[in-house]
């Protein structure tokens, strides 16, 4: 996590040439930050779970999960986009994609 904040702020020096945009990165909405901290959250359990139950049913639980959270972010309309129906299509396609990711989880 260090690694990237240095990187991040390199990039932000390179790029504008100044201090101004890191010191902007600080004014920014809570929902950012929150996202931020989501994201190292979920390298270091992809990082800590593929050797115990293997890549692909990490990478099953992992869509599985995006697609759930992506589901309810569209039904309440979070974040400022446009709601958008959960009809039953949608619903058994998740589920189906979660069911096959538990699957993976057989030896």
């Amino acid at each position: 996590m260090v690694v990237a904040g240095v990187t991040g702020v390199a990039v932000l020096l390179v790029a504008r040439r100044s201090f101004d945009a890191v010191s902007a990165g600080f004014h920014q909405p809570a929902w950012l930050w929150i996202g931020g901290m989501l994201s190292a959250f979920i390298v270091l359990t992809i990082t800590y779970a593929t050797p115990r139950i293997g890549v692909t049913a990490v990478v099953g639980i992992l869509i599985a999960g995006q697609l759930a959270a992506a589901a309810a972010i569209d039904r309440f309309g979070w974040f400022g986009s446009e709601r958008i129906a959960l009809h039953w299509p949608r619903l058994i396609g998740i589920v189906l994609l979660a069911g096959g990711a538990a699957l993976t989880l057989r030896k």
